[in-house]
């Protein structure tokens, strides 16, 4: 009886109209059938619920709604970084006498060490040495820390959660900055810079631009031949590579890249040796190719840079246009020449096929990266000798255990050149390759120096780096504090 005096109830509720819908013994909803139904809607739910709790525990772990515990310090208030000397990113000798004054974002000046600021917090940097945030010229930060089948086959939020998971990490090496080259950062880069996730800044290339056979397609055999009705391959879709064979592809894959926000081009010029089927000394892109993507970049205001090995390759990428070239182990005396004839910028890595190589287990691949660790001696010395701007990068790829070795690698540079030009590649003059942008730079301060009015990217190294290079390769006990943009993100001075 009480059950019928709810139905009465309920159908009163409902009115003439709807009376139907309630329940009673007769409703549909009482039988077996509606009641597996009904179980089968509850998992389904449930799982949808567990589907919301982990994107929850994403936005936690990303920081989204809430500020991160590195940003702890009172908004608007100002630093003054005292009792430290200072490199500034370009000189090879050390300010001394000087603190530095945070405002903001920025660094508001170099205050001598007797005049008082009033207003400011003091942040005692004992005795260390404060400098510019470190650059690395070549990184993927969607793809370093990610294994090479992974990145291809698994699904692609898992890839990106790992890439943000390493943004942090990269950022916590002294990094604060990165120029990616290859691979779909935009979406990272977006909530780094809206303070949802924690990373370096990023200069976002998108995908990277090749032929069909190049470097950059990572197709399957059984993926070939591609027509008109095929799909695009999984690195395709995922926005590591773009395929693109003739000037018009080319032109349009360019652009689109530009439309997404590249801030530069990547284009690939020549073979590698992470790519599964290009030879090494092959040359890739006809040479209106390369000309389409340097006049579209043009027409942006920004630039194109290559990846590229041989001689033969960086003559033709310099020929039309190309800007930077990436790699160039294997290049000889006149492609040098080139370089720095054209005023053209060589993004290098310390390839010595040491304990930091990137693992490859085939053994042609072995071999290429032994001859490539061969050229890698000789480049750093061809580059000083001809006048080469230098840039310094890690390249960094498919290789989760190998991320921590960055500030090691940038280290190695000290067997061919001195600490301080060592640190000046990976600030100042990085920087300065960071800064062919032009109006597609995203980030307009002045980056990789101490002085006023330029971005606080600061790093307080416990010691001398100018005396002592080894320094950096140990940022979890020498960086004592990291800021980028103003806030601090790691401090382990007393307070």
């Amino acid at each position: 009886m009480a059950g019928e005096g709810a139905v009465d109830i309920m159908r009163l509720r409902l009115g003439r109209t709807y009376q139907h819908l309630a329940h009673d013994a007769g409703c549909l909803c009482t039988t077996p059938l509606a009641a597996a139904a009904n179980e089968r809607l509850s998992q389904g739910l449930t799982r949808r619920e567990m589907l919301g709790g982990a994107a929850a525990s994403l936005a936690i772990a990303l920081g989204a709604g809430r500020p991160s515990k590195a940003f702890a310090q009172a908004p608007g208030q100002r630093l003054l970084l005292t009792n430290a000397r200072i490199f500034d990113g370009r000189s090879a000798t050390l300010i001394e006498g000087r603190g530095v004054l945070v405002s903001g974002s920025t660094i508001e000046a170099l205050v001598p060490s007797a005049e008082q600021v009033a207003d400011a917090e003091i942040v005692d940097c004992a005795g260390g040495v404060v400098m510019p945030g470190l650059i690395d010229a070549h990184w993927h930060t969607i793809l370093a820390a990610v294994p090479f089948l992974a990145a291809l086959t698994a699904d692609v939020p898992y890839v990106h959660l790992l890439a943000a998971k390493e943004a942090e990490r990269t950022l916590l090496r002294g990094f604060t900055t990165v120029r990616d080259v290859g691979g779909p950062a935009f979406a990272l880069k977006r909530v780094i810079d809206e303070s949802q996730a924690v990373g370096p800044r990023i200069y976002p290339s998108g995908a990277m631009v090749s032929q069909t056979s190049g470097h950059g397609d990572f197709r399957w055999r059984n993926e070939i031949p591609r027509s008109t009705q095929s799909n695009l391959s999984a690195a395709e879709v995922a926005g590591v590579s773009a395929i693109a064979d003739g000037e018009a592809e080319v032109l349009r894959r360019t652009r689109e890249q530009l439309l997404l926000g590249a801030s530069q081009i990547k284009i690939v010029v020549g073979g590698g040796v992470s790519s599964l089927y290009d030879p090494l000394d092959s040359v890739q892109f006809r040479a209106d190719e390369i000309r389409a993507a340097v006049d579209a970049a043009a027409d942006w205001g920004t630039y194109v840079c290559a990846h590229v090995y041989t001689p033969e390759g960086i003559k033709r990428a310099l020929a039309n246009g190309v800007k930077s070239i990436e790699h160039g182990q294997l290049a000889d005396e006149d492609s040098v020449r080139m370089m720095a004839d054209k005023g053209a910028w060589w993004s290098i890595q310390p390839f010595l096929a040491d304990e930091d190589s990137n693992p490859k287990s085939d053994p042609v691949q072995r071999r290429q990266q032994e001859e490539i660790a061969v050229g890698t001696v000789r480049a750093f010395e061809l580059g000083p000798k001809h006048g080469v701007k230098l840039a310094f990068g890690t390249d960094i790829l498919f290789n989760p255990g190998g991320t921590s070795s960055q500030g090691r690698q940038l280290a190695k540079l000290a067997r061919w050149m001195d600490p301080a030009t060592v640190l000046r590649m990976a600030t100042s003059d990085n920087a300065d390759l960071l800064g062919l942008s032009g109006p597609r730079n995203p980030y307009p301060g002045r980056l990789g120096v101490v002085e006023p009015g330029a971005l606080a990217d600061l790093l307080v190294v416990a010691g001398n780096p100018l005396q002592d290079i080894s320094l950096i390769s140990d940022p979890d006990a020498n960086f004592r504090l990291i800021m980028k943009g103003g806030r601090v993100h790691k401090n382990t001075l007393a307070a």
